[in-house]
């Protein structure tokens, strides 16, 4: 069938005396078989007017003009006249009308010609087509690859780490200028306390700043590891070794700019432990955040958990109470040996007053020593050195990235039984619903006369 319409016009007579609106003006065109054809237009050029006006589903005062002819007839514009032809689909319904184009399709050329270029682009029986499943390159090229891809994303994402270094070190700056040469008088022994509390209490709870980057690396890894490119461990320790110098810098620039300004210690030793005691700490609290974003991947949520974890972390620790004052049950033990701000604290509270003497209340009185301070104002125990808390602050880094080891493995895919049975019953719903011809809540926001609402209805009979 050739349909061709010449000088098309649709006009709207005016109200009250007034002029005639034209919807379509002097549209002329054709459409021929075997060929798809597409009205496009933006909204409101009367693209619906133009097809409408084929239909006879237009107005009655509407006027149209101009001529339509039907494989070469010409036919009046409002006449319910149907032309009949050998090949018309004219009258038929939509299911019988699909039908008839699979069929012509399916004898087509189109068709032989892309069976025959299936043919030969089909391999050969005697060729085996292995498939690549879970990639060939070593662990070492994965963690290679891996820490490099990590170390330039660090480097060039401002707010990742060089942000955070620089808050770090204004924090730095504030607490030096707050204690500034504290000294060793009498009023300094609880200034000492409470600047250690300061610095590990506020500095902890900036790791969280880092939680939004990571839950996009994790996306990243999710669909990466999907596919077999590498697995959690190379993931996990590519991160430790691409965040170690930005978390060695953070820790140098606030901990040496802290360490002269307030005069702690003096010694080359007391002040690496500091800096060193400080890394170790950060870095634990780095993966409690890293922890928290694996198992909440939502930033908001996530950023509120983490501060509650550390803020959980740091309450069986020197920061709130002195150790003999904490409850035994629970925070006590095993709390406070879990708690890596109570292994640090300890560990600076030592390394800070250990060989100083400090003024007595009394004036003419002999002075207090450190380890007298330390047993009897802050309930420091004595009975092991700051190397001790040095060393269990470095066993709890390794458990807890341990644990995000364990997390990344197992808590994601452990999420996916669940989401394949919540699909399941989604489809079960879905059946149901189109079974019992009820309308779903999708299908209930979808238009209200879509195409497929007109399934088994007449085909338009061109009553033009």
């Amino acid at each position: 069938m050739v349909m061709v319409w010449e000088d098309l016009t649709v006009e709207l007579p005016g109200s009250f005396g007034a002029h005639n609106k034209k919807l379509l003006s002097g549209i002329t065109g054709f459409a021929e078989p075997a060929r798809i054809m597409a009205v496009m237009g933006p909204s409101g050029c009367g693209k619906t007017t133009f097809l409408d006006s084929f239909t006879g589903k237009l107005p009655a005062n509407v006027v149209v003009t101009g001529n339509i002819l039907i494989n070469g007839k010409k036919t009046s514009l409002y006449s319910r006249e149907v032309p009949t032809s050998s090949n018309s689909t004219l009258g038929m319904r939509t299911s019988e009308i699909r039908r008839t184009l699979i069929e012509s399709y399916k004898s087509s050329k189109l068709m032989i010609n892309a069976r025959r270029r299936i043919q030969q682009l089909k391999p050969n029986e005697e060729q085996e087509i292995k498939p690549n499943i879970g990639g060939s390159t070593t662990w070492s090229k994965q963690l290679c690859t891996l820490t490099k891809r990590s170390f330039l994303n660090m480097t060039r994402d401002i707010g990742y780490y060089w942000l955070r270094i620089i808050f770090y070190t204004l924090v730095g700056i504030s607490i030096g200028t707050l204690f500034f040469h504290i000294g060793t008088g009498n009023n300094s022994i609880l200034a000492r306390g409470k600047c250690v509390s300061f610095i590990y209490g506020f500095m902890i709870c900036l790791s969280c700043g880092g939680l939004p980057f990571f839950i996009e690396e994790l996306k990243v890894f999710y669909v990466e590891r999907s596919k077999g490119h590498y697995g959690e461990a190379a993931f996990v320790v590519s991160n430790i070794i691409s965040s170690f110098p930005f978390l060695v810098l953070l820790s140098l620039s606030s901990g040496i700019i802290i360490y002269f300004m307030v005069q702690f210690h003096p010694g080359l030793s007391n002040c690496a432990f500091f800096c060193i005691n400080l890394f170790c700490c950060l870095s634990v609290a780095e993966c409690c955040i890293m922890v928290v974003a694996s198992v909440v991947p939502n930033v908001l949520m996530g950023i509120g958990t983490g501060v509650g974890v550390i803020i959980f972390m740091m309450m069986p620790s020197q920061i709130f109470r002195s150790l003999p004052d904490i409850p035994k049950f629970f925070w006590r033990y095993p709390m406070s040996y879990l708690s890596f701000a109570a292994w640090a604290a300890q560990g600076q509270y030592k390394n800070d007053m250990l060989g100083v003497e400090f003024d007595p209340l009394v004036p003419g009185d002999p002075k207090v020593s450190g380890e007298k301070v330390l047993a009897l104002v802050f309930g420091v125990p004595l009975d092991h050195g700051k190397w001790w808390d040095l060393t269990a602050l470095v066993t709890l880094l390794l458990v807890h990235r341990v644990v995000l080891y364990l997390v990344l493995r197992f808590v994601k895919r452990a999420k996916s039984p669940k989401l394949w049975l919540y699909a399941q019953k989604s489809l079960h719903f879905a059946e149901r619903c189109l079974l019992n011809n009820k309308p779903s809540i999708f299908s209930w926001k979808q238009a209200q006369h879509p195409l497929s609402s007109k399934e088994g209805v007449m085909s338009p009979n061109l009553a033009i």
